[in-house]
């Protein structure tokens, strides 16, 4: 079941939106609203999220709310990995969510957390039991990230790999699973009641095993997402539907992101679209398609859906 749309992922981390190109976020505010709007004349029941921001940034928050962005969202989520990349305390968690309440009156997710075991599973067993001590009594939704180690031939989603140094490499071990496939340490000490954030990428060989280890770990609230760069490769519907009925007996918050080269200023998955209606076209596909009610017209095509969404 799919509980929430997010739109967009970090968009305020270079890495996941080009604000060079950008610098005040009115594109992206005017291309999440659009969608947005969209969504609501497909599904006015269902949730709609702010992508998960990182670095958690007040002054960011307000920026969004003075391009009239939040006005039209349900929640806004947020993202923190003190342990690992963020210049704060774990313990200072409750304080981050304060410093986002003081700014808004949405409801705030933690929809990435996450500790690696880059040095020691030790140390991540500490990070997943205190996490969830600390933000699961006063956020409704902590999505863990994430279950599967990233495979070491694959390349992180960042855009500063030589300036990170080792920090990149912390990417590779956020899992609760090893890439081998064999559980790490936390495993057996995953809380009741935390979500987890596993990405599957296109054509992901790990979504069957992925499925199995988050009914093993008793996980109810899952976030994943819908690449729209992927919905231009070759079976992507097929793909997608694939994916989403695997996860379907998951509570499941999608992700919408990503924009396909042909369609950015530049030809790179952080650029703003050339048309902005553009992503309000993918996601009136992928809300009418995986979260309609039954009695909605859901035959609509994949090709139809990539072109100009011009009624809205």
């Amino acid at each position: 079941m799919i509980e929430a749309v997010m739109l967009w992922n970090e968009p305020n981390n270079l890495s996941h939106w080009d604000f060079k190109l950008d610098p005040e976020w009115r594109k992206f505010s005017e291309m999440a609203l659009l969608a947005a709007q969209a969504i609501r004349k497909v599904n006015p029941n269902l949730k709609i999220a702010l992508g998960g921001i990182s670095p958690i940034d007040p002054h960011f928050i307000e920026l969004l709310a003075g391009n009239g962005l939040l006005d039209a969202l349900d929640i806004v989520a947020l993202h923190g990995f003190p342990l690992d990349w963020n210049h704060w305390s774990i313990h200072d968690w409750p304080r981050k969510i304060d410093e986002i309440r003081a700014i808004t009156n949405k409801p705030i997710w933690v929809s990435e957390a996450g500790v690696s075991s880059f040095g020691a599973e030790e140390v991540q067993l500490f990070g997943l039991q205190k996490t969830a001590e600390l933000l699961l009594p006063i956020v409704e939704r902590v999505h863990w990230y994430s279950l599967f180690d990233l495979p070491a031939q694959w390349t992180a989603t960042t855009r500063h790999r030589e300036a990170e140094g080792s920090a990149y490499y912390r990417h590779y071990y956020m899992g609760l699973i090893r890439e081998d496939g064999n559980p790490k340490l936390a495993h057996r000490y995953f809380p009741a009641g935390l979500g987890i954030c596993q990405w599957f990428h296109y054509q992901d060989p790990r979504l069957e095993c992925g499925v199995q280890w988050l009914k093993k770990l008793g996980v109810q609230y899952l976030r994943t997402g819908l690449s729209w760069a992927d919905s231009y490769r070759p079976g992507a519907q097929e793909w997608f539907d694939r994916q989403m009925s695997a996860t379907e007996s998951f509570t499941t918050t999608l992700t919408l992101c990503f924009t396909p080269e042909h369609l950015g200023e530049q030809p790179h998955h952080t650029s703003p679209p050339r048309n902005l209606w553009d992503f309000a076209g993918f996601a009136t596909w992928a809300v009418e398609r995986y979260t309609a009610p039954p009695n909605r017209d859901q035959t609509r095509c994949l090709q139809q859906a990539q072109q100009l969404v011009g009624n809205y």
